[in-house]
């Protein structure tokens, strides 16, 4: 596996980065850690969770994972803060330094560690000013608990703020984002890539495979299969914006591309993520070790020039047939 630099810290990562969101609810921990030993063996070397997914349980199996295996030295691990752990509690959500504080405590227990390797703010908070953001955060990198902070899904204006920010005030400044980006919405192209590029800020692309719509298991004119995601998409309307006549006609037209390659559905728009300009890792978030055997197969997938002119003909560059980028999801990410 040939590893990548992230950013300008110097580290080195695997080109596909294990995520966690499954682990603590559809993945139970004998699986959780079958993943992660797997993913672990193949090369993967960078592992994203967050204190929300499953309500703290993501963390806890993926640091009980590490601590079984004796390879957390081994990994860069990754985790997140913002989203409401009590919703009776207005001050434990949010991008508050009293939240942040907490919260990193928490995810260190839970993750079994002494440090995150990067600790990234899950959405934006407008009511909350940047500076008292990375305040919070410059005192957990000094204190050794966090080694680099990042954001998640931040509007490219609001990336260079906070480097203006932390310019001014001498703070450490964020080194990576994990904006959405698939061959469904291509709109980061527009802006956000291009600022990552200039500032050399890493990027960890989430829901590369478009929540699984681009897994091969949806067809179009065809409902979605029982116990899916989109099963009952008509109830939950995030997942209503994302499934569409638009986004099931471009897997019909890429469906055929993938099978002249040889190669999965899934695999192909891997591959065509990690080919992009200024794309570092995308997260990759298996459910089971078949799901992941699957999706690192997309490592030894190039797509030749002549491909990307037909994609770029099915979903232009910069635009979008389905809902995934959205700057600002609010204080609660009830866009979940």
């Amino acid at each position: 596996m040939n590893y990548v630099n992230f950013g300008r810290t110097g580290i080195k990562v695997s080109p596909l980065t294990l995520g966690c969101m499954m682990f603590g609810g559809k993945t139970d921990l004998d699986e959780t850690c079958r993943i992660v030993d797997r993913a672990l063996n193949a090369g993967i070397n960078c592992i994203d969770t967050a204190n929300i997914y499953s309500r703290g349980r993501s963390e806890e199996f993926t640091g009980e994972a590490l601590k079984r295996n004796g390879r957390r030295d081994r990994v860069f691990l990754c985790t997140k803060v913002h989203g409401a752990m009590d919703n009776d509690d207005p001050n434990m959500r949010g991008n508050s330094r009293r939240h942040i504080i907490q919260q990193c405590e928490a995810s260190l227990r839970r993750l079994q560690t002494d440090h995150i390797d990067l600790y990234q703010i899950h959405r934006p908070q407008s009511d909350v000013p940047i500076d008292e953001t990375l305040r919070a955060l410059d005192d957990l990198v000094r204190s050794g608990k966090v080694r680099y902070i990042g954001t998640t899904t931040f509007a490219a204006w609001q990336i260079v703020e906070s480097l203006w920010c932390a310019k001014e005030h001498h703070l450490n400044r964020f080194i990576s984002d994990q904006p959405p980006y698939n061959l469904l919405d291509r709109r980061i192209e527009r802006e956000l890539l291009p600022m990552c590029r200039t500032y050399g800020l890493a990027t960890l692309p989430w829901s590369p495979l478009a929540s699984g719509i681009l897994s091969g298991k949806y067809h179009a004119g065809q409902p979605a299969p029982a116990g899916s995601r989109f099963a009952d998409a008509d109830k939950i309307q995030f997942l209503n914006q994302r499934w569409n006549d638009g986004a099931l006609n471009v897997v019909e037209q890429l469906r055929p591309l993938a099978t002249a390659k040889g190669v999965t559905l899934s695999q192909f728009a891997l591959a065509w993520v990690m080919q992009q300009p200024g794309i570092t890792s995308p997260i990759i978030g298996p459910r089971t070790v078949e799901q992941l055997e699957d999706n690192l197969k997309a490592v030894d997938v190039h797509l030749a020039e002549d491909e990307l002119k037909v994609i770029d003909a099915i979903v232009p560059p910069g635009t979008h047939v389905s809902v995934y980028y959205e700057a600002d999801f609010g204080p609660h990410l009830h866009r979940w």
